[in-house]
């Protein structure tokens, strides 16, 4: 062997070397991404446009006789939440076909967005029918869970200290 294959000069300036230090400096990066990756927290649940998915959500945070209450409430006014919910989801299809239209008549989409508010309407006092009787019957305690839905919300009768 000769010296220059020994000197410490020709081991560090060699291309192997810089290849070793390149493949360390991206497993680091790899195993860190998989880390971040099982370390995360996980995602929240989609939002779900379903009505009884929602309200079953609700009830599960109250305490269990009011969220039975509520179940039963809601199950018992089932066709008519579907019914105002099916003509608000029309109505709004019916403002999507109006914005498709060629040509575009301004009129009739403002007839349609209005007739949509007015599903709407009747959707949001349906529901809210069957909460205000399913609240009648409440204990305070499930009054109050309801009242700070969701659950960890500050709410404004609360004063912060």
């Amino acid at each position: 062997m000769s010296t220059l294959q020994l000197s410490p000069s020709a081991i560090a300036n060699s291309p192997s070397r810089w290849l070793l230090l390149g493949s360390l400096a991206l497993n680091l990066f790899f195993v860190g991404i998989a880390v971040a990756m099982a370390v995360r927290a996980p995602s929240p649940p989609p939002w779900d446009r379903n009505v009884f998915v929602r309200v079953d959500r609700l009830a599960a945070s109250l305490p269990p006789a009011d969220g039975d209450l509520l179940r039963g409430q809601i199950k018992a006014g089932t066709a008519a939440i579907e019914d105002t919910q099916a003509r608000y989801r029309t109505a709004q299809d019916g403002i999507r076909s109006m914005l498709r239209q060629e040509p575009f008549d301004t009129a009739a989409l403002q007839a349609a967005m209005a007739a949509t508010r007015a599903a709407r309407q009747n959707f949001d006092q349906t529901i809210q029918g069957v909460f205000a009787h399913a609240a009648s019957q409440m204990s305070p305690a499930g009054r109050r869970a309801l009242a700070d839905w969701p659950p960890g919300r500050k709410t404004a009768g609360t004063s912060q200290q």
